[in-house]
């Protein structure tokens, strides 16, 4: 396991382009699978995971040229997959996991899913539970892979209101509906990742999305007819905007900094952590916003400020209900954020922060307590004091790539060196991350 030292900066200034948006590229290719003919993507996700998912499709017998600009994804049709000659192997992907559980369940073969022993430890009766439902027989140990999928080519479509604000449910639950018969209806109160939704339209996919004024205004729904028929696109996926959040919050909060970062994603349902940065006075701005496939992208700026104006005025930060769904990924981060800003920043109903690739929860606090921070743990958040001076200190991430990264910022700003253990697990979703972070440090 690789240690990266971590030294402070005086500020960040360059421009930068992102690898592939990490959730777009999972949904692309699969997809793409699904459709009829041969389509092409561009800017594929290097990180491991979406490796993780063309491993996969290539076993069920999707044919995949991979260049280092483009994919060629040869579609089979909602029924020309095979039967894989062992099991599934989805590394440490949650998404390739719950999403491809979708698509087959409704082949009729058996499959088996599995993964790492982090991925192993991740709940899975989430999906389970919807696709039995429809008709698949899964089997499982207490609700975790590996994952024992006898599909069908039955599936019956059904409503199910999603009882945890989830894009991966929502997804797999809709792409399982693209090969039912009928309409399959997601309902959840809080929205999450609409990419799934985007790209099926992008594929010529019968579906709708909105307000389900029945169920009230915060209600929102994602329907899909099956048995559907998708034709082959061409998909260009934007830079990813959870990759830019590390640089983004690193220049704000290094004075005298100016970054740029061209062609990133701006979905709606991602760009909340530019506006909470915004909100504690951050110097970010979008400008050259243009949609493709369904997607917008643009450029983003952020210019340094003194940590003097990063607070909010009355109170401290509170992070919760309907916003945590679109800053999952980037709450350790804001937790970085908001030990330098006046009162703090405090978050709450984010337990499902404690499944993911590390309990992001436990390990953010103790981290952040090692680096001279005052942290106080809730079991579905904690609440960081500020503004701090962070010192250097050895970081542990537990294996989980957003949580190096994370650390490696508040690395940025501490007064002394910080040691990143096992700083490799950033491959997971960016491998490119210190190489890029060190170009643009100064």
């Amino acid at each position: 396991m690789r240690t990266m030292i971590v030294r402070p900066a005086k500020r960040i200034r360059g421009r930068l382009v992102m690898p592939g948006d990490k959730s777009i590229s999972h949904r692309a290719p699969m997809i793409s699978a699904l459709a009829e003919g041969t389509s092409r993507i561009r800017n594929y996700s290097t990180s491991a995971d979406c490796a993780a998912t063309l491993s996969c499709l290539k076993q069920i017998g999707v044919g995949i040229e991979q260049s280092q600009l483009e994919l060629f994804v040869h579609g089979v049709g909602l029924h020309g997959f095979i039967r894989p000659g062992a099991p599934l192997d989805c590394g440490n992907s949650g998404t390739t996991m719950r999403l491809l559980a979708g698509i087959l369940a409704a082949q009729n073969f058996t499959s088996v899913l599995t993964g790492d022993e982090s991925l192993r430890a991740r709940p899975m009766q989430r999906i389970i539970e919807p696709l039995q439902m429809m008709g698949a027989k899964i089997s499982a140990t207490d609700g975790h892979a590996p994952l024992t999928i006898q599909g069908t080519q039955s599936l019956q479509a059904i409503t199910y209101e999603l009882l945890i604000a989830s894009a991966q449910i929502k997804s797999s639950i809709l792409l399982a509906g693209l090969i039912a018969s009928g309409r399959t209806k997601v309902i959840e109160n809080d929205p999450t990742r609409d990419h799934t939704e985007r790209m099926l339209q992008s594929f010529g996919a019968r579906m709708e999305s909105g307000v389900d004024e029945r169920e009230g205004e915060n209600s929102h729904f994602a329907a899909v007819d099956g048995p559907a028929s998708l034709k082959a696109q061409v998909t260009s996926i934007p830079g990813d905007i959870s990759s830019a959040a590390y640089f983004a919050a690193a220049a704000g909060l290094l004075p005298g900094s100016s970054l740029e970062i061209d062609g990133v994603g701006l979905n709606p349902t991602r760009v909340e952590f530019l506006k909470q940065l915004q909100s504690l006075g951050f110097a970010v701005e979008i400008a050259e916003e243009s949609v493709e496939n369904y997607e917008s992208r643009g450029l983003l700026r952020v210019h340094g400020v003194r940590s003097v104006n990063l607070k909010k005025s009355g109170s401290r930060v509170m992070l919760n209900g309907s916003l945590i769904p679109n800053v999952i990924d980037e709450l350790p981060l804001l937790a970085v954020v908001g030990s330098q800003i006046e009162d703090g920043i405090e978050i709450r109903d984010a337990a499902e922060l404690r499944v993911k690739e590390s309990d992001r929860i436990a390990t953010t606090a103790r981290n952040l307590r090692a680096m001279g921070a005052e942290v106080e743990e809730f079991d579905d958040g904690l609440y960081v004091n500020g503004p701090t001076r962070l010192h250097g200190a050895t970081i542990e991430p537990h294996g989980d790539h957003r949580i190096a990264m994370a650390f490696a910022i508040a690395g940025l700003i501490a007064g002394s060196e910080t040691e990143i253990q096992d700083s490799d697990c950033v491959a997971v979703s960016f491998p490119e991350f210190f190489d890029l972070l060190h170009s643009v440090v100064e």
